[in-house]
Order: structure tokens, then sequence, then C-alpha cells
């Protein structure tokens, strides 16, 4: 979880404690409700990446946003985007006081925005982490070495530019130590959301798309015919 400087210098500060699950997640707050010039805080807007796309990402948010609003007495309302990039300078703007970021967001937030980082997210399992992934079309036959072996044979789909698990991850574990370009190691490379790449993946426009489990159980759970299309 994300604030920005106004937030944490509060007095106790807006939220305590983040839990992460399927169906999304359960937040504690606290705080005195007073912004850095001393006025009581009268709404907060939070920011989330559409990776799902903002139809999607909606429902499964708002019942955060509900806990939020009743935690700190004012209404949380959500303010999409869909890169990173744009949030970040959101939060630098002003135009929102709080927001859930991947790893390289969180820095850039951090670092531009003046925010702080206050939370993250534990499995109900007691999982602090989550494993980014390589996704094709079941029953397609193709594996990770066919993938590597390039030969631009496939077409591939990463995510947004900050995404830890959509982009950095795969590029900094996997393309990167084995020298590899994805730009000449495929056919053609598109940058996505993680649910229109699965979408794209089941239907056969994509050949492989970087993913997460955390995406994968989202999916599974909303839409299990299409999650059938798909394997890792």
């Amino acid at each position: 979880m994300i604030l920005p400087g106004w937030a944490r210098r509060s007095g106790s500060g807006v939220l305590a404690a983040v839990t992460l699950g399927l169906s999304g997640l359960a937040l504690v707050a606290c705080g005195d409700r007073t912004s850095g010039s001393g006025k009581p805080v009268e709404a907060v807007s939070f920011s989330i990446l559409s990776a799902q796309g903002q139809a999607s990402a909606a429902p499964l948010w708002q019942p955060l946003l509900d806990d939020m609003s009743k935690a700190i007495g004012a209404p949380v309302t959500p303010h999409f985007a869909s890169t990173y990039a744009a949030l970040v300078e959101d939060m630098k703007r002003g135009e929102t006081q709080a927001g859930w970021f991947s790893a390289q967001p969180a820095i850039d937030a951090i670092r531009d925005a003046d925010a702080e980082l206050i939370a993250r997210t534990v499995s109900p399992e007691g999982l602090g982490s989550y494993r980014a992934t390589l996704i094709v079309k079941t029953g397609s036959g193709i594996t990770l070495d066919s993938v590597m072996a390039c030969g631009r044979r496939y077409s591939f789909g990463l995510g947004d530019s900050q995404s830890t698990s959509g982009t950095l991850a795969p590029l900094t574990w996997l393309f990167n130590p084995r020298g590899i370009d994805p730009e000449r190691c495929f056919s053609t490379v598109r940058s996505n959301n993680h649910e229109r790449n699965a979408f794209e993946v089941a239907s056969g426009v994509l050949d492989v798309a970087s993913s997460n489990t955390v995406s994968a159980a989202a999916l599974q759970a909303q839409n299990p015919t299409l999650a059938e299309q798909i394997q890792v």
C-alpha cells in the first residue's frame, strides 16, 4: 500500500494492515483523518491499475474500498488507470491519496510522489509473494525450451512496462541472463494487461504471454471456461 507525504505526516497514519485473498483485500485502518495542513480528510481517491480491465476489477476492489471508508470515516473512491506510470503521476499531482502498486512503481511513487510504503499483502496461507509465469494455449505443445529457442516462431505478450510479473520478472530472470531480446526472439511482441493477454492466448491470437499465479487464480474464479484453455 502506498500513501503520499501528507498522509504519513498526519499523526498515527491512515492504514494499519492489509491481507490479500482471491476475492480481494481486507484492510484495517486508523488515523485522525487530517491531512498535512491539519484539515479533515473529506475523501480519499485510491489508485488502482486496471490490470484485469476496469469493468472486471471494480467489483473486486469495492469491498476493500468500503472497508477503508468505514475505518477512516470518509468516502474512498477508486481511481483507475491503464498504466503504473499514469498512477504515479496522478499521485504526484495530488489527484490520489493512497494506492496499490507493484514493486517498481512503488519505488517510483516513493521517489517522485513523496509517497511511503505502509503495507504489503499476505495470502490466507501466509505467503507473502506470488510467482511470475508464462502461459500458452492448452494443448498447444509449446514448451519453455521451444519458447527460449527463439527463431521468431511465436507471438509474445508482455504486461505493463512497470509490471513486476508482466515485464520486469521475465526480462530480469528469464530473458536477460540468456542474452535474449524478446523483440528479436519472437515474431511479434505486444504489451497489454493480464486479462487481455490471457484472452488472446486462449483464443490463439497470442502464442505465449507473461502472467502470474494471482491472475491465474482470479481467472479461474471468474471465468473457469477461459481458464481451462490456458496452461502454464
